[in-house]
């Protein structure tokens, strides 16, 4: 279990890596031609695959992250991984830097055995200070 931790980890650092350079070879290398972003918000929005490699080329750029808490859990041949981030990163000339949670969905291919990125959902945290213990409560096992 832990080679398989390490190498889903391994793969989010690589992949982080090509958006941070804006490598779109290596990106395309990474996630499936079936690839979906959910950019969580208000109103939330989807990237599909072209969109988000064309963005990532600049108007979406990303110039710094750094994992926090992370779970990494295997479901036959994907993976799940989730994790608090804090990302510097833009959209357009607009600052959309701060404290995010992330997940993926890293699927193994039919050929060649290699993991891919499936699907991406990113949204903000809330910076609510109650809610976390609001949560913990609903918790049967506190």
């Amino acid at each position: 279990m832990a080679d398989f931790a390490a190498t889903i980890e391994t793969l989010e650092h690589r992949f982080m890596r090509a958006w941070m350079r804006r490598d779109n070879r290596d990106l395309r290398k990474l996630v499936r031609r079936d690839f979906m972003m959910i950019v969580g918000a208000d109103r939330s929005q989807l990237l599909d695959r072209p969109s988000f490699l064309e963005a990532a080329e600049g108007r979406f750029g990303c110039s710094a992250y750094r994992f926090r808490e992370v779970i990494i859990n295997k479901h036959g041949k994907c993976a799940w991984f989730a994790a608090g981030v804090d990302l510097e990163m833009r959209i357009g000339a607009r600052d959309w830097s701060g404290q995010f949670w992330l997940t993926d969905l890293w699927c193994k291919g039919a050929v060649g055995n290699n993991w891919k990125l499936a699907e991406r959902s990113l949204s903000r945290t809330d910076p609510e200070e109650s809610l976390p213990a609001a949560i913990q409560n609903l918790q049967l096992w506190n």
